[in-house]
């Protein structure tokens, strides 16, 4: 194997992780764009009403959470596959060639939990859930203390 070939097969897997940090950064940009707008729009009523916090402001954030923790995992499948290739080919070995599917590693990156919990993940995402869960809460007790009133 020559090196222009090794050059073009990790170029590929290259383009392949940057494609998925490029979709990690959008997530993340249309994460605070629904969050800030949902609240801005609604002029804090959102904060207000129970089910429409949960609703507009929650189960988006959980779901852009969760598309996110998709992306770095597969990101880590690939710089698995990356580190592989580079290993691999030096030694010869011209299995799997040019192939682009990263599930052979993800025993090797951990489960998608472990993503999903990351530090960068847990601080972008969890911290403002955190905050949601709170104000749930708060309306909750509110409704409570209302209600027996």
């Amino acid at each position: 194997m020559d090196n222009q070939e090794l050059y073009k097969e990790i170029d590929l897997i290259q383009n392949c992780i940057n494609r998925m940090a490029k979709n990690s950064f959008m997530v993340k940009g249309w994460a605070l764009t629904i969050f800030a707008g949902v609240i801005t729009i609604s002029k804090m009523e959102v904060l207000n009403n129970l089910w429409l916090l949960i609703c507009t402001v929650l189960v988006p954030y959980l779901a852009f959470w969760m598309l996110d923790a998709f992306f770095l995992h597969t990101e880590r499948k690939y710089r698995k596959m990356y580190a592989w290739v580079i290993q691999e080919r030096k030694r010869g070995n011209t299995e799997y060639q040019y192939d682009l599917n990263p599930e052979r590693f993800k025993r090797t990156v951990g489960c998608m939990s472990c993503s999903f919990f990351s530090k960068t993940l847990l601080l972008f995402y969890g911290v403002p859930t955190v905050v949601i869960i709170l104000l749930i809460i708060r309306l909750i007790c509110l409704s409570c203390c209302l209600s027996l009133a």
